[in-house]
């Protein structure tokens, strides 16, 4: 497992600087969660110093019903990654990632572990859209929807900048978002690992183990 230790502070200070526009052509995004790092020897992993508190979000689910993010994973392992479904490239990768992860848990495990998707497209990301792109990707996978302002402050409490959905030049609808993923520990509820878009298939798989029991991978 490729890892370094970061202040939760730094990286709250690097959200504002670098995002990754999905599907916007642009290729000299970088995700936001990269602070320093060697160029020859680049982290998937960042363990931090300082676990961020769980965003106090309370949304809606892909049945329509109320999901209150603190309150349904409370205890449980959880793994938060904020993206959209009309992303071409680096949202159903890392998704997909860790679905196969996923997979190769005990089922016990599987079903204890908690992967929330919170849409930063919610006008088109409806309850109904976001299951049906979970269905082919993981459907325990939790797909959250809402107001985007009330999504774009949770996800800033976790040094995540995400902005307003907007047309490119090409007039395609885009969003730019920072792509990490945080992960929380079972033991208490703060988020002590976050995984840049460099997090491969088997990053994943040697990580979720120890991510599930709340150690540190």
């Amino acid at each position: 497992m490729r890892k370094k230790t970061f202040a939760a502070a730094a990286l709250l200070a690097a959200a504002s600087l670098t995002l990754t526009a999905c599907g916007s052509g642009d290729d000299t995004g970088s995700p936001v969660s990269v602070v320093s790092e060697d160029s020859a020897n680049t982290k998937a992993a960042i363990v931090l110093d300082k676990p961020f508190e769980k965003p106090d979000l309370v949304l809606t689910d892909t049945n329509g019903k109320k999901y209150d993010l603190r309150e349904q994973t409370k205890g449980r392992p959880t793994l938060i990654y904020f993206g959209y479904t009309n992303c071409p490239d680096v949202c159903p990768t890392t998704m997909s990632n860790i679905a196969v992860a996923k997979s190769k848990l005990p089922k016990a495990q599987q079903d204890e572990l908690r992967v929330v998707f919170v849409t930063t497209d919610p006008d088109r990301d409806t309850p109904k859209a976001l299951g049906k792109w979970l269905k082919g990707i993981d459907s325990q996978v939790v797909g959250l929807t809402g107001d985007f302002a009330t999504i774009q402050a949770g996800a800033r409490t976790l040094g995540i900048t995400i902005e307003a959905p907007h047309k490119d030049k090409n007039g395609k609808i885009v969003s730019t978002h920072g792509t990490q993923v945080v992960a929380f520990s079972p033991k208490t509820d703060g988020g002590y690992v976050l995984y840049t878009e460099d997090a491969t298939v088997d990053d994943y798989i040697k990580d979720l183990p120890k991510l599930v029991k709340g150690e540190t991978p």
